[in-house]
C-alpha cells in the first residue's frame, strides 16, 4: 500500500472515530484530534467558532436538542499527502427519541487536516446545507 493509502486510511478511521464519539456524546473524543487553533464554520449560530472551547460549546448547543442521535457518514471523500489532506462528505443528523420536534438534517462536511508529529489533526472543519429557494 502507498503512503497516500495510507493516510486516506488513517484520515477516515480519524473521521469515523469522531462521528461515533458524537453518536456516543463523548466531548473529550470529539475534540481529541483538533487543533487548540481550530476553527469551524457551523450551520447554526456561532457561524464562526475559534479555538477548542468554542467549539467545545457548539456540541454542549446539539447536545441539548438531541437526546439518542444519528450522526452518520453516508460518503467520505479524502484527499491527502504525507503532509497535510482535506475531506469531504456527505453526513445525516437525526434524532432517535421520540420527539416530534427535530427534523433529519442532511449536511456537507469538509475538513482541513494537518499531520503533527505524525499525528493527523484537524485544522478546520465546515458544515453547510444546500441552500433552498424560498421563491419557486
Amino acid at each position: 500500500m502507498t503512503r497516500v493509502g495510507e493516510n486516506e486510511i488513517q484520515i477516515r478511521k480519524l473521521l469515523e472515530n469522531w462521528a461515533k464519539a458524537v453518536r456516543n456524546r463523548d466531548i473529550q473524543a470529539i475534540i481529541a484530534f483538533h487543533s487548540e487553533d481550530f476553527v469551524m464554520y457551523d450551520v447554526p449560530e456561532p457561524f464562526q467558532s475559534v479555538g477548542l472551547d468554542a467549539y467545545r460549546k457548539t456540541w454542549d448547543l446539539f447536545f441539548r436538542f438531541t437526546k439518542q442521535g444519528v450522526f452518520d457518514i453516508h460518503e467520505l471523500n479524502i484527499i491527502a499527502d504525507d503532509q497535510v489532506a482535506f475531506a469531504f462528505g456527505k453526513l445525516e443528523c437525526a434524532d432517535k427519541s421520540d420527539s416530534d420536534d427535530f427534523i433529519p438534517l442532511h449536511f456537507r462536511l469538509t475538513t482541513g487536516l494537518k499531520k503533527i508529529k505524525g499525528v493527523w489533526t484537524i485544522l478546520h472543519e465546515h458544515h453547510s446545507v444546500p441552500a433552498v429557494d424560498s421563491n419557486p
